[in-house]
């Protein structure tokens, strides 16, 4: 039977984490508006999620810029409106014991697209979407050609990254995540597949990870010392010539040393045609070997599904926590459940429900 230690907390810099079972961020593609503001349907979801009993709840990507939102669909925390909006959902969060985190992203390439169940493909300026940017103008499988960043807007990009964080502070979100993988802007510029540019940007691999550095080094500025601040890559493209797992884990070092403080670990999402091996825990060993790589706490990603499958993860050292995704959404409840599978007592059940706890009845 694994150990109690998946609901031991945890400590990231001044924030306290009550267990290491946490909520991966999930696109809900819900902002009908077009406005990036969050919805009724965001307080639900994520609220639930925090009822659930999970330790860190993390919100779907949310865009820094209007053009780096993956859909019109998707949330924003680039101006102050949204922020008013996002307090309203971290209060709740934090009344039900859960610390609330922002994922800050931008699309890049794979920006102005439909959600899956409004079309396919990138979205044509005419029916409402947008000119996309990369490091290279050379375009996601299936998507429209994006326009090749000039060094000023790779700056303002920075810049964007650290008014999102800004204002997620304001907002009273515990902690902050740099999304860095899933063939967004970042990973764009990380992988030599997307980054065909011949300026500091691009070439080497110091160069290729100056934008996620830069980033980094301003949203720390921004949290100051006492805010945990994660990034999310992908360990590896799972092509050929593309990004690995040896650069994942030189990169993390680096951006650990420009102040990251905790690593998530997923893969892929690049290029369409990858040959990706999908089966449970198939990207566990990417934190594991990031976390001997650098000596900085991971998580780990990717079909876990069963309590005694996170708890293992845990207690034999492969990641110090483990981010759900799937199962939280067939399960809200999916921690409490967890664990009283797992003989774990827990003292965070909402007492409107405690009525509903398992128990040994004769």
């Amino acid at each position: 039977m694994p150990s109690a230690k998946l609901f031991t907390p945890v400590d990231i810099r001044d924030v306290q984490i009550r267990n290491r079972l946490w909520v991966s961020p999930m696109c809900q593609y819900s902002v009908e508006e077009w406005d990036g503001v969050p919805t009724d349907w965001h307080l639900a979801h994520l609220g639930s999620l925090a009822r659930g009993g999970a330790g860190l709840v993390m919100t779907e990507a949310s865009a820094v810029s209007p053009e780096g939102r993956i859909t019109n669909w998707d949330t924003g925390i680039w101006n102050d409106s949204q922020a008013q909006v996002w307090r309203r959902i971290v209060d709740f969060i934090h009344g039900q014991g859960a610390t609330a985190a922002v994922q800050l992203a931008h699309a890049g390439r794979k920006a102005s697209t439909y959600r899956e169940w409004s079309g396919h493909g990138t979205q044509s300026v005419e029916d409402g979407g947008w000119q996309t940017v990369a490091p290279s103008a050379v375009a996601f499988d299936g998507y429209a050609e994006p326009r090749e960043l000039t060094q000023e807007e790779i700056r303002g990009v920075v810049a964007d990254f650290a008014a999102a964080a800004r204002r997620a502070l304001g907002a009273g979100f515990d902690a902050l995540e740099i999304h860095g993988a899933h063939g967004y802007l970042v990973h764009q510029f990380l992988s030599p597949l997307s980054n065909l540019r011949t300026d500091e940007y691009g070439g080497s691999l110091e160069n290729r990870a100056r934008l996620l550095l830069e980033i980094v080094r301003a949203v720390r500025a921004e949290a100051g010392d006492a805010v945990p601040l994660l990034v999310r890559l992908s360990a590896t493209d799972w092509v050929d010539g593309g990004w690995n797992l040896d650069d994942t884990i030189t990169v993390a070092g680096w951006a650990a040393a420009e102040g990251a403080d905790w690593f998530d670990l997923s893969s892929g999402g690049l290029v369409a045609r990858a040959s990706i091996p999908v089966k449970p825990l198939y990207q566990v060993g990417f934190a594991t070997a990031v976390r001997a790589g650098t000596g900085k706490p991971v998580n780990a990603v990717g079909l876990i599904t069963k309590p005694e499958e996170a708890a293992q993860i845990v207690d034999n050292g492969e990641a110090d926590a483990v981010m759900v995704a799937r199962e939280f959404l067939r399960d809200p409840h999916f921690a409490l459940r967890a664990a009283h599978e797992l003989g774990v007592e827990l003292d965070s059940w909402p007492p409107q429900y405690t009525r509903a706890k398992w128990r040994n009845e004769a």
